[in-house]
């Protein structure tokens, strides 16, 4: 807990390891932050982390160590994700509070040895699962509260980001949605039936994915990296209704009171609008005050790269590459 002599709460000191896009966007809200004093950014490309630092008025430092010397209590952990199980545990072993961005590690074992450090130094762990504070999938979430939920379908598709270079589609993507299907159903995932292959990429580009959950919910995901256009989209059908959810557009329809001549009622849902990610790491804020428990545990980071991994082991190699000397439009853009 973070607290002044006085036993009144203070602003927390938070800096950001690793700024690309996400931690540029993490630095960016907590420059802002009501209850954050932004340390700086570390990043090891001195270009980069000073290019940040510059746009957004804050420090720039080459590592950990000199976040901690200028006084951090908390970090957020944007860098990349081969690397989260090395930064994080250097962090934790500073004594940091630590917000790690999804998937916690890129392995179950690092992701539990994440955890257990955190434990073991009795500091705040929160995992970056940031669609978790989408308002959209608040409504949706609020919508079936207290239903007995029957299915989920999740579809998070879009074209292939360029700056995407050591993990595919179901790290990428789909974990986001292996998390919000334990997160409406409050149950884990028992059961996967994964389909997952590299059709024009190195790796996974395309997965539909199946599940059971304990409770019984079935859900599926579909992903890639090949509709030229963004969509994520939720549905779930429950006994009595069945909402839709666009993550996107955050607009969140329910329809119900079904009648035996087949029509229904239908209504469009109130949706707050706010930044998830200033959500998310207002919520960080908290557990580190000790005023609240992590909203995404790392118990929760774990379960999530522990689905997707087993999503893995079904994939397909990539196609051998074109033998003609013109190179494929589609292979070319992605490479």
């Amino acid at each position: 807990m973070v607290k002044d002599p006085s036993g009144a709460s203070k602003p927390v000191r938070v800096g950001v390891v690793g700024v690309g896009i996400m931690g540029y966007n993490h630095a960016r809200v907590l420059i802002d932050l009501p209850g954050a004093e932004m340390v700086g950014v570390a990043d090891p490309d001195q270009g980069q982390r000073e290019k940040v630092a510059g746009l957004l008025g804050c420090r720039a430092f080459a590592s950990i160590d000199d976040l901690v010397a200028n006084g951090a209590e908390a970090l957020v952990i944007a860098a990349p994700t081969h690397l989260h199980h090395e930064v994080s545990l250097h962090a934790i072993e500073a004594g940091m509070h630590v917000l790690v961005e999804k998937p916690i590690a890129p392995t179950v074992a690092e992701a539990e040895a994440i955890v257990a450090a955190a434990k073991a130094k009795d500091v705040a762990l929160v995992v970056g699962h940031v669609e978790r504070f989408n308002p959209a999938v608040e409504a949706v979430k609020n919508a079936i509260r207290d239903e007995e939920i029957l299915s989920i379908g999740i579809t998070r598709v879009g074209p292939f980001p360029p700056r995407m270079s050591n993990v595919g589609v179901v790290i990428d993507l789909a974990v986001h949605d292996i998390d919000l299907i334990c997160h409406f159903t409050g149950s884990h995932i028992t059961e996967v039936q994964p389909q997952v292959k590299a059709a024009v990429a190195e790796r996974e580009d395309i997965a539909l994915l199946q599940f059971r959950t304990a409770n019984g919910v079935l859900a599926h995901i579909n992903t890639n990296w090949l509709t030229p256009f963004k969509a994520r989209t939720v549905h779930v059908a429950t006994r009595k209704k069945y909402v839709i959810g666009d993550l996107l557009t955050r607009q969140v329809t329910e329809y119900f009171d079904y009648k035996p001549d087949g029509s229904y009622s239908m209504r469009h849902l109130p949706v707050a609008y706010a930044e998830p990610l200033r959500l998310e790491l207002l919520r960080f804020l908290e557990a580190v005050r000790g005023g609240s428990a992590p909203a995404v545990t790392g118990e929760d980071g774990v379960a999530a790269i522990a689905v997707a991994m087993r999503c893995l082991e079904a994939l397909e190699p990539a196609p051998a590459a074109p033998t003609s000397a013109v190179p494929s439009p589609l292979r070319a853009s992605v490479a």
